[in-house]
């Protein structure tokens, strides 16, 4: 068993997803190559069972980290909502069996078109990320004839310690509605025809690794909740975000249990205990249940640095270049050979196109090497750049392994673009 990927493990020097080898998987699907081990992301989903069994809750799967038809099916099918950025994935959640009246539609920059398509398919609620959000969904709503229900994203304006790419609760961060602003916000949606106040939401970020930012977040949640009540605005549910953290090099976050336990006690101290509590994880559920296996095209040895050229790019993943994310990067076959210090990169041409430096490996061209941790963030943010086609998908189950997205070729790559004449 390898740190942060407890269903990949060696055996006889073969680098296994539960019972697949994946160098077969590689022979059989061709690389890059996605796998996912399904066992892994429901065990993850039980550890959120588990610590919110007894109460009222919905678990809305934050279906950005990982959007794949067949991980959202897996979800769905253990009985958790969506929450969603775009009308493409409420279409995404529709098409894999997702039940709309569990969909929690988010994000800053809703058109008229999405809002529209949400009232008719009847979701949840809409997470409002500003005044004139509300505005724009009144209107919208009343023009459709239907009632949107909303709950309020409040900015608590609290660090939750990550990178600042991925940190969505400080002042300074585009989401949400100030927390001085909130109880006029309130005033306003109550107000407003076609709405219908339901709840309060913050998310302050991702890739976090502590209690504390969430509970001190909550303090002020639960500040506002009590101020916006007494100002007669009932609030029915409080949703509490996601972002909690996975190990990818030697990061210890506190499990699902243990944070769920600290904010439910938190929240039945200050006698809130009756409120319906969504949390919405994503990097947690499907994180460390991937990993993007690659072929070793070339070494590329030097007196200044010696370079390991795999045929996964930065398109295929760009966490590495993006964030400067660390992921760990094991050989799909282990050698009785010295390891020696690679940077291992892409056929991508930019100098930023690196899935990891200076790592220690005992590999030749034509073997394949595996970046962990790679379930979320990775197929989700792949791109065709260099007119590269995304790799395929395979979800594994035990020793069955499924093909759940064909390799892109150049005929789908030009899909939908035209010549001048």
């Amino acid at each position: 068993m390898l740190p942060g990927a407890p269903h990949v493990a060696y055996r006889d020097g073969l680098l296994f997803v539960e019972d697949c080898e994946l160098n077969a998987l590689a022979a059989e699907f061709g690389t890059p190559l996605y796998v996912y081990s399904q066992t892994a992301m429901l065990a993850s989903l039980a550890s959120y069972q588990r610590a919110l069994a007894g109460r009222d809750h919905l678990i809305c799967y934050a279906m950005k980290a990982n959007s794949s038809l067949a991980v959202l099916q897996t979800f769905a099918r253990a009985g958790c909502g969506f929450d969603i950025v775009s009308v493409g994935e409420l279409e995404r959640a529709i098409a894999a069996g997702g039940d709309t009246a569990k969909v929690m539609f988010s994000g800053v920059g809703k058109t008229r078109h999405e809002m529209r398509r949400a009232l008719e398919v009847g979701v949840l609620c809409f997470n409002v990320e500003s005044e004139a959000e509300l505005d724009v969904l009144s209107q919208v709503a009343v023009q459709s004839g239907l009632t949107a229900k909303v709950s309020l994203r409040v900015n608590p304006d609290v660090d939750p310690r990550t990178h600042p790419y991925i940190s969505t609760g400080l002042k300074g961060n585009k989401f949400g509605i100030a927390h001085e602003r909130a109880v006029a916000a309130y005033l306003r949606a109550a107000a407003l025809p076609g709405l219908e106040v339901t709840g309060i939401d913050f998310h302050i970020g991702s890739q976090i690794t502590e209690a504390a930012p969430y509970l001190e977040a909550l303090d002020r949640l639960l500040d506002l909740v009590e101020g916006v009540e007494a100002h007669g605005i009932a609030l029915h549910h409080i949703d509490l975000g996601g972002g909690l953290g996975i190990t990818y090099a030697d990061e210890q976050p506190p499990s699902a249990e243990a944070l769920l336990s600290a904010l439910l006690e938190r929240i039945d101290e200050r006698g809130h205990s009756h409120r319906r509590i969504l949390f919405e994880p994503g990097r947690s559920l499907v994180g460390n249940a991937g990993v993007l296996v690659s072929e070793v095209l070339y070494l590329k040895p030097s007196s200044v640095k010696n370079f390991c050229v795999v045929d996964a790019g930065m398109n295929d993943l760009i966490r590495p270049a993006l964030y400067q994310a660390w992921m760990r990067i094991a050989a799909c076959t282990l050698r009785d050979e010295p390891p020696v210090i690679w940077d291992v990169v892409g056929p991508v041409c930019e100098s930023g196109d690196w899935l990891g430096r200076e790592r220690p490996l005992a590999v030749k061209a034509g073997d394949c090497v595996a970046v962990l941790s790679a379930g979320a963030y990775g197929m989700s943010l792949a791109s065709n750049y260099n007119s590269r086609g995304r790799a395929a998908e395979v979800m594994v189950s035990g020793a069955d392994a499924r093909l759940i997205r064909d390799r892109e070729q150049p005929a789908d790559l030009m899909h939908g673009e035209h010549l001048l004449d």
